[in-house]
């Protein structure tokens, strides 16, 4: 077994298990709970596509069914917001559900784009740094495209409870990834200048260094 099938069948499913507890809890008429079901839901099943279409070599280590469980039982608390909008009938204002929308449909195109630019980037050049488009003003954008959907349907229960969980998996799981991963790249000559000029997860413009400028003068 490989990481990404505990994953991917976890994803997968979460539309199943939002539809679980809106039918135990009977919230069909909540516009709070179909809203996060949408959100979370279809989520889940853009990363079983994404894993099928450009998957992430990160997912493809061999693991035993213990850690298998350990990483199953670990994302099950991103489903605790569904919970608490069902069990309590929580209705969150219209404001907060336009907002949450957003937050979403923006982390859909940062995380999913960043993960196909790298698939084909390393697809068509191999042995390169990734260092244009998406990933010249983060070198972790699609860890940042991820956080505002996770965002975007957490926020939606209006509870801290699903706030505290996307913080310890960026502390405990997010964080320590994207430092292995700067370690990994240290590799190419060209790290060291791409981290100076690129921030490790906040996205914010490139700043140019007076090589670059100069050759735009130059072209100029």
């Amino acid at each position: 077994m490989k990481q990404k099938h505990f994953i991917n069948w976890h994803k997968g499913i979460t539309f199943l298990a939002m539809i679980a507890l809106i039918s135990i809890y009977g919230r069909w008429q909540n516009p709070t709970a179909l809203i996060y079901l949408a959100l979370h839901g279809t989520y889940g099943l853009l990363w079983v596509l994404k894993s099928h279409f450009f998957p992430d070599k990160a997912w493809e280590q061999p693991t035993g069914w213990g850690y298998g469980l350990v990483i199953w039982s670990s994302l099950t608390l991103y489903w605790i917001g569904g919970w608490l909008i069902t069990s309590r009938d929580i209705q969150a204002p219209p404001w907060l559900l336009a907002v949450c929308v957003s937050l979403y449909t923006l982390g859909v195109f940062f995380h999913f784009s960043a993960d196909m630019q790298k698939y084909i980037s390393l697809k068509l050049n191999p042995g390169h740094l990734i260092t244009s488009e998406l990933f010249a003003y983060s070198r972790n954008i699609n860890y940042f495209g991820e956080l505002l959907i996770y965002l975007g349907f957490g926020l939606l229960a209006m509870h801290w409870l699903p706030i505290v969980v996307i913080i310890l998996f960026v502390i405990f799981v997010w964080w320590p990834n994207m430092h292995r991963k700067d370690q990994s790249l240290s590799r190419y000559p060209d790290f060291a200048q791409y981290k100076k000029e690129t921030p490790l997860f906040w996205p914010w413009r490139r700043q140019q260094t007076t090589d670059n400028r100069l050759q735009i003068s130059e072209k100029r």
